[in-house]
Parts: C-alpha cells; structure tokens; sequence
C-alpha cells in the first residue's frame, strides 16, 4: 500500500502545487512551469553535440587472430611478390635506403640538442620505473604513484636546493671577495717574484691588459659574451623544462611504449625480445636508483669531515662532491682531488686527514656500499666500464658519461644472449 501512494518525481510539483492551491497560493502554476523548464534544460544537456564524435585514440591490433582471413574483409588475396633480384627492384631498393639513410642522417644532425633531451628523460624515466612498479606492487594506480614519486622528488629537489642555494651564494660570495687578497698574496709572495725574475711575468701581464684596453673591440666582445652567457642560461632552463615534461610522458606511458616496441618484432621472436628487454630496462633502473643512493652518500661523508676539519667553502665542495659522484669510476677521485686541493688553503695537514679519510671512503664504497646497493643493477667488467665512460664522455658529456655504463650493460648483454648463443650452436 505504500508504494501505491508513493508520489512519483513528476507528481511533486503538481501535489505541491495542490497544497498551495489548498493553501491558497496564487503562484503554483509559476512553479509548475518553472520545474517543467528546467526539466527541458536538463534533459538538453544530457544530449551529445550535434556532429560530436568520440575521442580518436590509437588502438593496436589484437595480438592474436586465430582464422583471420584477407578474404572475408574484402581486401582480396595478395598477389606474388616481386623478385628480389630483378634490377628494377635492386636499383630502386638501393636508393630508397641510400635516400632514408641521407635523410635520417640529416634529421639527426639539426635535431642533435632535441635527440639529447629525449635521450635525458627516458634515461630520468627509466630511473623512476622501478619506484612507480614498487607502488603499484602495493596496489596503487600507477597515475597515482606516477604523481607520489614526482611530488617526492620535487620536494627533496625543493628541500635540498632551498638549503643548499643560499648557502652557495654565501660561500661564492665569500670566495669571490677573498680573491684579490689570494692574488695580493701570491704577487707578494717569494714565489712569484722568484719566477718574475726568471720570466718577467709582471711586465707580460702589464702589456696584455694595456693591449686589452687599447682593442677597440674588447668592449663588444665582453658584452657578446654577456649575452652569450644570458642566452645560455635560457636555453638551459628552457632545456630542463623540456626533459621534465617528457620524463612526464615517459614514465607514463612506458608499459604502452614498451608493448607498442614489442609488438614490432615477430611473432616467434617477440618472448625473447620482451625477455632481453625488460631485463634491460630493470638494470637501467636499478642503476640509477643505486647511483643516486651512492652520490647522496658520498657527498654526505665529504660534507661531515670537510665540516669537522673547518674546511672553507664545505655546502659548495659537498654539492661538487655529490655531482661528480654521478659519473662512475672516474668521479670520485676527480672529487677528492678537487676537496684535498681547497683544503691546502687551510693547512696542509687538514688537507692530509682530507685525503686520508675521502680515499679511504672510496675504497669502502666500491667493496662494501657499492656491491649492495648494485646488487640489482647492471654489472660491467672494469676495462669496459673505463672505456664506455671515457668514450660516453666524449660523444655526450656529462649525460654520456651518466649512460655509458648501462649502454655497455645491455650490449654486453645483446652480445651474450644472441650472438655467442648463435657461435655456440654452430
């Protein structure tokens, strides 16, 4: 019985207006016609666009396709191949790929800065993979744990440059204002009068920077250099920008980038392609992730006994120190060099326990800190590591020298896998 006198949606405006006509409320019927509009308005909005058509999204064909048949979609059966050795086919085979290869060469060259930010975000998106997979791991989405990983990251990069950032202008304050006095001293020293009087360094000195004010076009060059310098601290920026928008993209999209890459080799081959490839991208990963944690340490124990030993200029030499951490193997004597040669304006003997106790470090990094942290990463003989690095280095940088060591992992290997495998089957 209840639901018979239940009053339905529509019903309400109507049973409400009959209590005001009971009431006698004069407005009822304005009320009435005012529901019956919005009603209208609302059931308009519920309605697509006219013409409006679903998102395009890219789609990849199913995997497998059992009893496909090119016949029943009316695309007919396809005709016999050419012959791969008639001359029409070789000649017009040959300089297509002679025309691709010129043209892939030509993109490559003008696009180099563009090859180098992509090569940089994949590298930082390969580096965060494993960090998003441990999320995911405990049932979050991996948007959501695309977003924790980067807010985490942007807070310890926001934590250690707000830090660290006034700190260094203090310090390169300092350094800059005690450097004519390093220079007063040195002029004054018996050092340097020794080697004026060998040399004439003073005199040389003297007739350059009379040469310098005489040139015409010293002035433009200090200002193109200015402007050279402003230009490059904007592309920097602009370029930082860049890789951190495509790092986005990357570890975003990397299962898709990956299943999308798979699906491009054959069909008999395409387990081992994944196989070979994610065992890749795991010892990418796990080497970042593992040379950030061995950077973060070095740079934490140069700090502490730089501060102990009242070494001048510590916050700037530890962020030096953690830097060049980064680049293995060649990285943290450049480092030690750099902290035991500042030290030696404190004394010699601070200088000494410098070197003594960073060295020291070092060795107990490389054969206790290092191999648990990398137990997971990528594993490369020395005489390859120092090669990968020196050539890295040399082709790309500071970037190339970061990337040398897993490049030469998964070619090693590629090497392994495939091709001895093949020599050892024949």
């Amino acid at each position: 019985m209840a639901d018979e006198t239940r009053p339905e949606p529509d019903d309400l405006p109507a049973q409400a207006g009959g209590q005001n006509y009971a009431h006698g409320d004069a407005d009822a019927p304005a009320n009435r016609a005012q529901w019956e509009h919005m009603r209208a308005i609302a059931s308009r909005l519920r309605r697509p666009l006219p013409g409006a058509q679903p998102r395009v999204r890219f789609l990849m064909p199913p995997d497998d396709e059992p009893g496909r048949d090119e016949e029943d979609e009316g695309l007919g059966t396809p005709g016999p191949r050419m012959s791969s050795k008639h001359p029409i086919y070789i000649g017009f085979m040959g300089t297509v790929g002679v025309g691709i290869a010129l043209g892939l060469y030509s993109i490559a060259q003008h696009t180099t800065q563009l090859l180098v930010w992509i090569l940089a975000a994949l590298f930082i998106a390969l580096g965060l993979d494993p960090v998003v997979r441990w999320l995911e791991a405990r049932k979050l989405p991996r948007p959501l744990g695309i977003a924790i990983t980067l807010v985490a990251l942007l807070g310890v990069f926001a934590a250690f440059f707000g830090t660290l950032i006034p700190t260094l202008v203090d310090q390169i304050t300092q350094l800059v204002n005690a450097f004519p006095g390093w220079i007063t001293d040195f002029v004054h020293s018996d050092l340097y009068k020794s080697l004026d009087q060998q040399f004439g360094i003073g005199q040389r000195v003297t007739e350059e920077l009379q040469k310098f004010g005489q040139d015409s076009q010293a002035i433009t060059n200090i200002f193109g250099g200015v402007l050279g310098v402003g230009s490059t601290i904007a592309n920097t920026a602009f370029g930082i920008l860049v890789v951190l928008v495509l790092t986005l993209y990357f570890l975003s999209a990397l299962p898709t980038m990956k299943s999308f890459g798979y699906r491009l080799a054959p069909r008999s081959r395409r387990a081992r392609v994944e196989a070979l490839s994610e065992e890749i991208t795991r010892g990418v990963g796990n080497y970042v992730i593992g040379q950030v944690c061995v950077a973060v340490l070095n740079a934490t124990f140069a700090f502490i006994v730089m501060t102990i030993l009242h070494v001048p200029f510590t916050a700037l030499l530890a962020f030096v120190v953690g830097f060049l951490a980064f680049i293995p193997l060649v990285g943290g004597v450049v480092a030690g060099t750099t902290i035991v040669l500042v030290a030696l304006a404190q004394g010699w003997q601070s200088a000494l326990i410098l070197g003594i106790a960073y060295f020291a470090y070092l060795q107990f990094e490389a054969y206790f800190v290092s191999p648990r942290i990398m137990q997971r990463a990528v594993a490369v003989p020395g005489p390859v590591a120092v090669i990968s690095v020196i050539a890295g280095g040399s082709l790309l940088g500071v970037l190339g020298a970061l990337i040398a060591i897993p490049t030469a992992a998964a070619v090693l290997l590629l090497i392994r896998e495939i091709f001895i495998a093949r020599q050892d089957q024949h």
